[in-house]
């Protein structure tokens, strides 16, 4: 048995660990999504399945929801988990959450990050309360990116995978300070809609491109 934490910790501050993943057996692997949120870009999911064999303890140790880790650290983290973890992603386009909804484009960036997977698991933990139809044992896990370090793990590779992308449409719609607010609603955001407009990457059925856009036309640059 490898000496890193695995199922359980005593520090001050509870970290993920691979409990929830042990107790339920078998191959099971955490999925968590990223962008649910923003004014701007896709969602983005990744599922990952870890063996703490394959992982360095340094990389255990290091894995975390991915808002607690600092954003410098996150893509060697993200990077490493990739080398020694089996992991699949998805996203869900800006027109996709329009048309669907971004619950239900949640969903299908969840389901195209599983089927990107080179196995098929057992069962997934998912963060949150609400389970996607993956067509395998889902397991919901509020706050799983706290408790579950699959999930956690998860976190971090769809969070690092979607700034980058943000960062490269910023390089092509510049004003709007994606490369460091990543769609968010930020006073910067907001200014450079004020400015530039609304753009195709924008979400029309989020406030507050809906009301920047006039029911008769949503023409974008």
């Amino acid at each position: 048995m490898s000496l890193c934490r695995i199922d359980g910790n005593g520090g001050a501050e509870r970290m993920p660990d691979y409990a929830l993943e042990t107790e339920l057996g078998g191959v099971v692997g955490g999925l968590d999504e990223v962008g649910r949120g923003p004014w701007a870009g896709p969602v983005v999911a990744a599922a990952v399945i870890l063996d703490p064999r394959r992982l360095p303890c340094a990389v255990l140790e290091a894995i975390d929801d991915s808002k607690k880790v600092p954003a410098h650290r996150r893509p060697a983290l993200a990077a490493a988990i990739r080398a020694h973890a089996w992991v699949g992603v998805g996203a869900a386009s800006t027109r996709e959450i329009d048309r669907d909804n971004v619950l239900r484009a949640t969903f299908a960036a969840m389901v195209r990050a599983l089927g990107r997977l080179p196995m098929v698991p057992d069962a997934m933990l998912v963060d949150g309360n609400q389970a996607p139809p993956l067509g395998c044992r889902v397991v919901t896990v509020v706050d799983g990116d706290a408790r579950s370090l699959s999930i956690a793990a998860a976190s971090i590779v769809a969070k690092v995978l979607r700034d980058q992308m943000m960062a490269k449409l910023a390089l092509r719609h510049p004003g709007y300070g994606w490369e460091t607010n990543v769609g968010y609603g930020t006073p910067g955001h907001r200014d450079g809609l004020a400015r530039f407009g609304v753009t195709r990457h924008h979400r029309q059925t989020f406030a507050p491109i809906t009301h920047i856009l006039s029911p008769e036309s949503r023409k974008t640059r």
